[in-house]
Order: C-alpha cells, then sequence, then structure tokens
C-alpha cells in the first residue's frame, strides 16, 4: 500500500544542547517542516537508559521543547510532545521486542560504546532501546526520519523489524485490507553539510556535551561574548585556508570550522573556500563569529524566556502528545488485531 509522507524524529533531554544538536538535528527539523507533515519527540523514556536525576530530566525536558519553539517548528502545524505521555510509544517497543532478535542487538555499536567494559551492569532498557527507538517511528508508520550518521544503523534496525513484522503477520495484514505490508520502511533523510559537527578543541571527536571543556563546544544558551570567544579559542593549525575542499582532508580542525560556517550560512563548503581560500584562520574565525552570534544568539536568549515559562511550555507538551495519541492509538488498534490479541 501506499503510505503517506510523514517525518518523525526525536531528541534526547539529556541537557546542555550545542552547536552539533542545532546543526546536525533541530536545524533539519526547522527546515523540513515546510515541506513535510512532521513529528518531533522529546524522547525522555530513551533518557532514563542510564539514571537522571528526576528534577534535571523535568528541566530538560523543557529545555529541549523550548529550543525546538526557538529555533522556529511550529507547533500548530505540527506537533511537539514528549514521548512519555503517548505509552503506545512503550506497548509497541515490547511487541517489537518479540519481533527483533538477539543477534540484530547484538550488532548495535551504540551500546558497546556506551556501556563500556562494564557491560553486565548496563539496564537492559540501553540494550533494548533500539527496538524503542523503531517503536516511536512505527507508532505513526512515519516514512521518513532525519538522522545523523551515527544514527543510521538504528535507522536500519527498525526497517528489519518492519519488514520482519510484515513478513511475519503477512496474512493476517492482508485479511484486514492493509495490502501486503502494515509499516512502511522508513528512509533515512541525511541533509547539508556538518551532519557531524566535531568538538572545538580536537576535530577527530565529536562535539558533545560530555567533553570536560566547555570550550569544546557551543551550547545553544551560550551568549553572544561566549560564542565569540568559544570561536576564537577554537583550536586550528599554521596554514592558510585552502581554495578547495581536497585541501582539508588531513586537517580536520579545518574542515570541522568550514562545515559549520557552510551549515550556518545555508550553503557548501566549496563556497565557503571560494570566499577565504587562502586567509588566514584570524579573518575566517572574525567572520565565523559575526554568522554564529548573528544565528545563534536569538535562539538562546529565546530559549531561557520560555524555559522561565514552564505552563507555556508544559501546555505545548500536553497539547502535542493528545494529537499523537490520537494517531498512535489507531496503529496500536491495528496492531493488537493483526497480532491476534482480543481487545476492547
Amino acid at each position: 500500500m501506499a503510505f503517506k509522507p510523514l517525518v518523525f524524529s526525536g531528541v534526547q533531554p539529556t541537557g546542555n544542547l550545542h552547536l552539533g544538536n542545532y546543526l546536525g538535528a533541530i536545524k533539519k527539523f526547522v527546515e523540513l517542516q515546510n515541506s513535510h507533515d512532521c513529528i518531533y519527540c522529546v524522547v525522555d523514556l530513551h533518557a532514563i537508559t542510564v539514571w537522571q536525576d528526576p528534577a534535571e530530566l523535568t528541566r530538560n525536558i523543557r529545555e529541549v521543547t523550548a529550543a525546538f519553539l526557538a529555533c522556529g517548528i511550529d507547533p500548530k502545524k505540527h506537533i511537539i510532545f514528549n514521548q512519555s505521555q503517548v505509552a503506545e510509544h512503550a506497548e509497541l517497543a515490547w511487541i517489537f521486542n518479540c519481533v527483533a532478535r538477539l543477534g540484530w542487538l547484538n550488532r548495535m555499536t551504540q551500546f558497546k560504546e556506551k556501556a563500556g567494559k562494564d557491560r553486565e551492569n548496563a539496564s537492559v532498557g540501553l540494550y533494548a532501546y533500539p527496538n524503542l527507538m523503531a517503536a516511536d517511528i512505527l507508532v505513526y508508520r512515519a516514512t521518513h526520519v532525519p538522522v545523523g550518521e551515527d544514527q543510521k544503523q538504528h535507522l536500519e534496525l527498525s526497517r528489519d523489524i518492519a519488514q520482519k513484522f510484515n513478513s511475519d503477520f503477512k496474512e493476517s495484514i492482508e485479511s484486514r485490507g492493509f495490502g501486503e505490508a502494515f509499516f512502511p520502511l522508513p528512509e533515512p533523510l541525511i541533509q547539508g553539510p556538518a551532519t557531524r559537527v566535531m568538538s572545538l578543541r580536537d576535530g577527530s571527536k565529536k562535539m558533545s556535551k560530555s567533553d570536560a571543556s566547555d570550550y569544546s563546544r557551543i551550547n545553544l544558551t551560550d551568549d553572544s561574548d561566549t560564542i565569540a570567544q568559544k570561536v576564537r579559542k577554537a583550536k586550528t593549525d599554521a596554514e592558510p585556508l585552502p581554495s578547495e575542499q581536497k585541501g582539508l582532508e588531513a586537517r580536520p580542525e579545518a574542515d570541522n570550522l568550514i562545515g559549520i560556517y557552510a551549515a550556518l550560512n545555508d550553503v557548501n563548503k566549496a563556497d565557503v573556500l571560494k570566499e577565504f581560500g587562502g586567509a588566514q584562520f584570524s579573518a575566517f574565525k572574525g567572520s565565523l563569529v559575526d554568522l554564529a552570534v548573528a544565528k545563534l544568539g536569538p535562539i538562546g536568549a529565546e530559549m531561557k524566556r520560555m524555559v522561565g515559562d514552564a505552563a507555556y511550555i508544559d501546555g505545548v507538551l500536553a497539547d502535542g502528545s493528545s494529537r499523537a495519541q490520537i494517531i498512535a492509538a489507531e496503529t496500536m488498534k491495528a496492531v493488537k488485531d493483526i497480532v491476534g490479541f482480543v481487545r476492547r
């Protein structure tokens, strides 16, 4: 059957949203709402796969919501909600626990990275959360997911789960008039430059909130002076900027800063190098400061204002959750029928 195009994605409320989150995800969310129907989720169930301080989790859920809104996502035209308010996510995840295979989860590299050497003490949720991610997407029968490079493996798992469910219950699906497939195989949307933003202190490492140095990242809540200071202190090398992209291959810090400029300015790296090729980093950083402050400064100020109005944020989430649940409940009714459960 033909599936209605729909975009789904989520952001974990783990605090300190930074430039990498903005360029790698939220900025793309904003752009996609002009061409697609979109559902954007604060994935708080994913956050608790590692222990969270309850008070901080509440603040972080509201901060991510504020970031969505401050960046330009329209909560009236699209859906913004937090995952835990729609129980169908967890309900479908259990069914997917029974569809997915252990071998599939054993191949997930992010669990190995996050659990580290002491995997026996990792939560079951951390191991199985790719199945919940599949449920997040497929409970809305979403067709497209904007993802970073590090999430492509999990989206492939979502496709595998959808395909196996469609195959396992093929006769039941067809008998209920859904055609040959109930779930779509969601496609990744990886767009534009700087889909993977690196640390300002080490171009070989991804920008991360867990980095000990605050100068490794630009936080979305940083004020203009802090943004300028961090850009000026960003690690570079002694050579002038090249005129062509090939000249960036062995220069990770230069490549990262050029990618950031390109993404903030909605151009590609080649365009940036045409303008700044042969220039010293001091001149380029001055232009990057001006651009970063112009783009990010208003977002940080608006986020701070919105976080101070918890009632408004909670109202947006409640409205979005109600609208999301209508869609999710219809999916779960059909899934229960397909699987063979007796329901009211």
